[in-house]
């Protein structure tokens, strides 16, 4: 789960992280209150979307050339007259893709006077099953780009759970950064005021682009990016109140109310798996064919024929779908839940696109059995391969 970088900030803080001050306004009043309150000579005005790069966003509504989603002014009437132009206007970055993200709140923060920029992540390194560590002294680049041209500039290192944060690993990211004296210390205090947030409140993700020096010798958080364990939540209700629907695809927020892993993508072949491993293979395979899937929707080894209804019902919800392949492979699940499902499914929100069901394992042949009685024009399967060309074929004659 992804927050926004007035709510990360105030999760830092929290941990006596040094981070900007600011506060988050949802209308261009609020904004010029939250200036106001602030005082100082200059104030930085953010939008606030789960997305990155937006300094060198531009809003669709306004004319080309028009200043982005972050910007730095001087009077809280100048405030003002930014958050009346990004609020309630589509912000596109490069994260967002060209559809862009409605920006509907604002984070309004005293500006800082930098003298040098950093990049700091933590994120959990599947390979050695420890929090990790990256440090760059490029910062408010896009690290992606770091990693490619200038490799070198970029240490990562772990903490190992046994021992925990240790001062070593400050020092590491001051050496990294070349702090030294006074900074260097400040290094050793951040790494382990950031560790604590990191592992406490289950995060999966926290980025900080730039981490900055201040003219006036102190390290501070200048940016957040924080995402969460999804499955840890339960242990935060604090944190899941921060969650932002409206930054998410609806689809995905009724999937995550069955618990069932959905992602929705751009192609026009809606997949319902079992199996994380087959759906990947099942959106391969479409791949393989000429056509791309709609969605990623694996409904889980345990699916009920509720579940399995709701999920049929969220990929026909998808206007991009022009045909849907259902994969199943009976383990745990059952072939006639899944069937049930699809048929209850289809004889609630109708079936206007082709549908092709391949089942295989436990209990195949009673649900092939209901597919082939239910009087439904569903295309049956001997296998992936047979099925991925049947969907294929038939979304193509649709069209033609």
């Amino acid at each position: 789960m992804n927050i926004h970088e007035y709510q990360a900030k105030e999760i830092l803080r929290a941990y006596g992280a040094p981070v900007t001050r600011g506060l988050a306004a949802f209308s261009s009043q609020e904004a010029e209150t939250a200036a106001q309150t602030l005082g100082g000579i200059a104030f930085v005005v953010k939008a606030q979307i789960h997305a990155g790069g937006r300094g060198k966003g531009t809003f669709k509504e306004l004319p080309a050339g028009a200043k982005g989603g972050v910007r730095v002014v001087r009077t809280p009437a100048d405030v003002k007259a930014s958050a009346a132009e990004m609020l309630g206007h589509t912000l596109v970055t490069l994260q967002t893709g060209p559809s862009g993200k409605q920006v509907g709140r604002l984070y309004v923060e005293e500006g800082a006077s930098i003298d040098k920029e950093f990049y700091l992540s933590m994120l959990v390194d599947r390979a050695s099953s420890r929090v990790a560590f990256v440090v760059s002294t490029e910062g408010g680049m896009d690290i992606e780009e770091v990693a490619h041209s200038s490799p070198e500039k970029i240490v990562t290192f772990s903490v190992d759970p046994a021992t925990g944060i240790q001062p070593l690993h400050g020092r590491k990211v001051a050496q990294a950064l070349g702090l030294s004296g006074d900074l260097g210390k400040q290094a050793v205090t951040l790494t382990a005021s950031l560790f604590e947030a990191f592992t406490q409140t289950d995060m999966s993700l926290l980025e900080i682009n730039p981490l900055v020096v201040t003219k006036d010798g102190r390290l501070v958080c200048l940016d957040a990016k924080v995402s969460f364990d999804s499955n840890a939540l339960f242990r935060h209700p604090d944190v899941a109140q921060l969650r932002d629907e409206s930054e998410e695809d609806a689809k995905e927020i009724e999937a995550s109310r069955y618990d069932l892993s959905y992602i929705a993508l751009d192609g026009t072949i809606g997949c319902m798996v079992n199996g994380a491993g087959l759906a990947m293979a099942t959106m391969d395979i479409i791949k393989l064919y000429g056509m791309e899937p709609a969605n990623f929707l694996d409904v889980g080894g345990g699916a009920t024929k509720e579940k399995v209804t709701a999920a049929f019902k969220i990929i026909t919800a998808d206007p991009n779908v022009e045909g849907i392949l259902v994969n199943i492979f009976g383990g745990i699940m059952r072939c006639d839940v899944i069937a049930e499902g699809v048929i209850a499914a289809v004889r609630q929100v109708g079936l206007t696109v082709p549908l092709v069901v391949r089942l295989a394992g436990t209990n195949v042949e009673e649900g092939k059995k209901i597919i082939r009685e239910s009087g439904l024009n569903v295309i049956p399967a001997d296998d992936l391969d047979d099925a991925a060309q049947k969907i294929v074929a038939a979304v193509k004659k649709e069209a033609a």
